[in-house]
């Protein structure tokens, strides 16, 4: 079940998204990140108070490389 919204920019989004809220940067919210994308979510639920969208990146980009 791969269900998307249309955002209005055009993007399309999956609706089920993997929220980071308590996770800290670190270690773990590396390992946490890592294993969410290994097993398919592509949507990650973040805000600039969770303060840890950095780690976010760094997490993603990680996999790319």
């Amino acid at each position: 079940m791969n269900q998307t919204v249309t955002a209005v920019n055009g993007v399309s989004i999956p609706l089920l998204g993997f929220g980071i809220y308590k996770i800290k940067a670190g270690e773990a919210f590396e390992k946490t990140v890592l294993e969410a994308i290994r097993v398919g979510y592509r949507h990650f639920d973040t805000a600039k108070i969770y303060g840890n969208e950095a780690a976010l990146g760094k997490s993603c980009k990680d996999t790319r490389e």
